[in-house]
């Protein structure tokens, strides 16, 4: 058998996966890796941990279907997005460990930009707002505080990356120093319609050119692998892994919407070949290049989803084990008026406040633990209600239903609650794991191992169709408590 191996680098786990030429996995590998939290608000990760992890697994998934390395036609990458890697070209060493997208220590910085007025002419370039989630302010954090960056940087010796970046450099050997437009445009660097890094951009970060990779498209071989296999390998596919999904969820056609709900949960829809700036506060970022064609997508990022269930395992030690949380959460019909705003690292989308924190509210003596974990659990189908909503209102197109995926997506009573709260249908593919099938798709397009995006739609099939039942009345008034639950973290951020 002839494989796509995808590698799927993400915030907590590192993972890979076999694809057959259904599109059906036939082998996973996956190995949490640490968490690093030098100070309050900051995250961090060793770099050289997330690619020993991420070249383990992928020879884990190999060795559980006795495949031959020789058996597997390309490599698609997908990728945790915005984390941001300096390294030594010379020594291929990190200079200093990856920032995470979660990681807040530039919210100052972020601050004064938009005190300075730079808000419009960073939307209308990258189409992101000013934030310390994407790339730039990590970068320039980097280049100021760590000692003798700057000056290597001026002799061309550093580069920088986000994880596809960091991943594709090891494994060509240094050879590739490389990214795709989805990455790039995470970067707050890149200019969306220009599809080039933007000279104003880096002058404003003071980040120097030498430092970038080269952009290339989200399907095309890029390069063969140096010494990991027993031959060599092309790597053909590279998206951040939002995008990814919604490519492996085959949203092809504008209005298409899908919600993974990993750590975070990242809303996207398709909005076709024009990058149109969103008036509600959500991103228009790349979903991906294929070609000569370029696909956008309006987009809402969660910051806590999934995330909150390991709240509840580590930190509240409600649960042991993360699989036992929808057993505990059915023990109860609701939150019994408890409402929780996970606010754990900001807000995202659509309120983008990076100074709220946790929240949590309409506690009585009544209240239990399964009702936190209700409300917990709740408030990940309350948020992408808000990111939704927006959508909606930025498009004016109906949106017809919700395709899910993630982690969390396997909980049939949260996707029964997204349901009732959207009150439309909530669809979970037979293949959850999109975000690594998209980066397989990309890849095994570029090679031909499938033809077209027509044969790899005919494979997305359905298995859980979650259809509304609470009466809209209800769901009215639990949607204005949950407002109320966010207008009081909003007013915790802004009345320290």
């Amino acid at each position: 058998m002839v494989y796509v191996l995808a590698l799927d680098q993400g915030t907590t786990t590192s993972r890979a996966i076999l694809f057959d030429r259904g599109g059906e996995p036939v082998s996973l590998a996956q190995k949490e890796f640490k968490q690093i939290f030098p100070k309050p608000g900051w995250v961090e990760h060793n770099p050289e941990e997330i690619w020993s992890s991420q070249i383990s697994v992928a020879f884990e998934a190999l060795a559980k279907v006795s495949s031959k390395h020789a058996d597997v036609i390309a490599i698609g990458i997908t990728n945790q997005r915005e984390t941001t890697i300096l390294w030594d070209k010379k020594t291929g060493k990190p200079v200093y460990n990856a920032i995470v997208w979660q990681d807040r220590r530039t919210a100052a910085l972020c601050d004064k930009l938009k005190g300075d007025g730079y808000g419009e002419m960073i939307s209308e370039k990258t189409g992101l707002v000013i934030d310390s989630y994407f790339s730039a302010t990590k970068i320039k954090w980097i280049l100021d505080n760590v000692d003798g960056v700057r000056e290597l940087a001026k002799k061309g010796r550093i580069a920088f990356g986000t994880v596809d970046s960091w991943l594709v450099w090891n494994l060509t050997g240094g050879r590739q120093h490389i990214t795709d437009v989805t990455n790039a445009s995470r970067t707050m660097l890149f200019n969306i319609n220009t599809m080039k890094w933007d000279d104003e951009l880096l002058s404003l970060f003071d980040i120097p050119e030498n430092i970038l990779p080269e952009v290339r498209t989200s399907s095309e071989v890029y390069g063969e692998t140096v010494g990991h296999f027993s031959a060599p390998v092309r790597i053909a596919g590279i998206a951040g892994d939002q995008q990814a999904a919604l490519f492996g969820q085959m949203c092809v056609r504008p209005g298409m919407v899908k919600n993974t709900y990993g750590t975070g949960c990242f809303l996207m829809m398709n909005i076709g070949n024009l990058p149109k700036r969103s008036k509600n506060n959500l991103i228009t970022t790349i979903g991906w290049k294929i070609g000569d064609k370029t696909t956008y997508a309006l987009e809402g990022s969660i910051f806590i989803g999934g995330a909150v269930v390991q709240w509840l395992r580590d930190g509240m030690q409600i649960i042991r084990h993360s699989g036992e949380i929808e057993k505990l959460t059915s023990t109860v019909s609701d939150s019994n008026g408890v409402y929780f705003v996970p606010a754990f690292a900001g807000l995202g989308a659509p309120h983008w406040e990076q100074y709220a924190r946790g929240t949590l509210v309409g506690v009585t003596r009544g209240t239990t633990q399964a009702h936190i974990a209700r409300a917990a659990i709740d408030s990940i189908a309350y948020q992408t209600l808000d990111v939704l909503r927006a959508m909606g209102e930025d498009t004016k197109i109906h949106i017809p239903e919700l395709r899910v995926d993630g982690g969390a997506s396997v909980n049939n009573s949260l996707m029964q609650f997204q349901s009732d709260l959207l009150g439309i249908d909530v669809v979970r593919p037979k293949v959850t794991e999109t975000t690594s099938l998209g980066a397989a798709y990309l890849a095994g397009l570029a090679v031909r191992y499938w033809e077209d995006s027509e044969e790899l739609s005919s494979q997305w099939k359905q298995e859980t169709v979650f259809s509304p039942k609470l009466p809209a009345e209800k769901v009215n008034s639990m949607v204005k408590e949950w407002k109320r639950a966010v207008n009081t973290a909003k007013f915790w951020a802004n009345n320290g």
